[in-house]
């Protein structure tokens, strides 16, 4: 499934990107984002990478506002786009706890990021409309910019699935947090409407496409069903999985989240062609080409990042069954989940789909 020393090279690549301070830059040179930190240090959680990861989620702390949340982007110690303030950024803190909690089982560790974790939920959940979408950021003043990402959402309903695990798991239950979980959760099953009110519609990016089956929105036989039905549009035989439909144009994280997606529809066949065939872009030194134009037949752009090389961990975690964080993505998992109607109707999928391992 992967090269002998894939799991050595890839954590030393991430470990040379990051900085003294913890944080984790795309590459070096440039900024770091909030939510392709967390991935790059779930990367350093699957490899034994303990402390790093640690203190790449210290430093995140560290930066964290008053409100709990993050800015866009971070470069050289200080704050690089104070234009906005994304919500799915902000959630992704909370899968990334969670996700190492699991690996390496220290309650402690959860104690100490709780009150983080806790303040970025919130900030998040305060730009839920009562339609049960979540706005997509705050400007560089805090307003609510009024309009919802699929994708942006679907990672908070992951995000939500986490922090209540790391809620009940410490006994400080959240139940407004699972309220706002199923109603973000019937929104992107049942609300089309209340994405992309404002903009040209996001669905030639193949992630509006898996993310809701990435994040357990669906269950197998509606997730099944989803991705076959724009497969021919996004995915690229022998290649993977482009960014956007109407560009020659695939990328190894998005063929990596595909991977999980397809592990998460029971489509475990489909998920191994995928994967199998991304490893031909990896470069001398551990690192992952973000993507290949094959109209040129160039690599494009010449970035080996961080996170890329998180998102072959995840996936090959979620294929090989690595650590005990393996079916974070796979399966959803809700300690203590409520009796209600939804929530029973959605975990019945999935326990019938043989997606739970």
């Amino acid at each position: 499934m992967f090269p002998s020393n894939f799991i050595r090279t890839s954590a030393d690549y991430i470990l040379s990107q990051q900085l003294a301070d913890g944080c984790i830059p795309w590459f070096e040179g440039h900024y770091a984002d909030p939510w392709d930190h967390v991935e790059a240090a779930m990367g350093l959680s699957i490899t034994g990478e303990f402390a790093a990861a640690k203190r790449a989620y210290e430093w995140l702390a560290s930066v964290q506002l008053a409100d709990g949340s993050w800015w866009a982007a971070y470069k050289n110690g200080g704050v690089d786009n104070r234009e906005r303030r994304e919500s799915n950024f902000v959630a992704y803190i909370a899968t990334g706890i969670w996700h190492h909690y699991l690996i390496a089982g220290e309650r402690e560790f959860l104690l100490q990021f709780w009150p983080v974790v806790e303040k970025a939920l919130d900030f998040v959940l305060a730009l839920q409309s009562e339609h049960g979408e979540i706005q997509w950021a705050v400007d560089g003043q805090g307003a609510p910019l009024q309009d919802a990402l699929i994708t942006g959402c679907a990672s908070i309903y992951k995000s939500l699935e986490c922090g209540i695990n790391i809620a009940v798991t410490l006994g400080r239950p959240r139940a407004d947090w699972v309220v706002a979980r199923e109603r973000l959760g019937v929104a992107l099953r049942d609300k089309p409407e209340r994405f992309d009110r404002t903009w040209e519609s996001k669905d030639r990016f193949s992630m509006d496409w898996f993310y809701p089956v990435l994040t357990g929105v669906f269950g197998a036989a509606a997730a099944r069903a989803r991705l076959q039905k724009k497969w021919p549009e996004f995915v690229v035989e022998d290649l993977g999985c482009r960014c956007v439909n109407d560009e020659p144009w695939v990328t190894v994280a998005e063929s990596c989240e595909l991977t999980i997606a397809l592990l998460a529809a029971g489509e475990r066949s489909k998920a191994e062609i995928i994967y199998r065939g991304l490893h031909r872009w990896q470069d001398k030194d551990g690192g992952y080409w973000t993507g290949y134009v094959y109209r040129d037949q160039a690599v494009w752009p010449e970035e080996k990042t961080s996170w890329t090389v998180g998102a072959m961990l995840l996936a090959a975690d979620a294929l090989a069954g690595l650590t005990p964080a393996s079916g974070l993505f796979t399966q959803v998992n809700l300690l203590n989940a409520p009796q209600n109607a939804e929530g029973l109707d959605h975990l019945h999928q999935l326990e019938l789909s043989g997606s739970q391992r």
